[in-house]
């Protein structure tokens, strides 16, 4: 297993409401030249929780964070002109809390950070450290 020590939090950057996959978000990166989904977890609107890429494999996911995390994108982000939102579904926080609560289970001394303390982007379109304050290991 690869020494993973951050959990970073994406968005898929779509329209509020509108349903994403992993096989949409898998064909997205393979356009970009990726040979499978970046991530490791997506989150749909409904709180459900999908694999994507295995966690023994590296990410392709933060620039230069890639190596040592594993990325998890809830699907939204975006208003419905595509401008950054905070999307985020009841049902997604509470999967995401439940998901940043079993990997820090597995993976002693995890952080979790947004994409956006680590690029110039938006995304996950909030703040990691305020929006879960105190309900998970940060």
């Amino acid at each position: 297993m690869r020494n993973i020590n951050k959990g970073i939090i994406h968005c898929s950057a779509t329209p509020e409401g509108r349903q994403v996959t992993v096989a949409d978000i898998e064909k997205w990166h393979r356009a970009r030249g990726f040979y499978t989904i970046g991530y490791h977890y997506v989150v749909y609107i409904d709180g459900t929780i999908h694999k994507g890429r295995d966690l023994s494999e590296t990410g392709a996911h933060c620039y230069g964070q890639n190596s040592n995390s594993i990325g998890i994108c809830y699907v939204g982000g975006c208003d419905k002109d595509l401008k950054p939102k905070d999307t985020l579904t009841d049902l997604q926080y509470r999967s995401i809390v439940t998901l940043v609560w079993e990997l820090s289970q597995r993976f002693e001394g995890i952080t979790f950070h947004g994409h956006n303390e680590f690029s110039d982007k938006a995304c996950p379109s909030f703040n990691v450290q305020d929006k879960f304050q105190k309900k998970i290991s940060l």
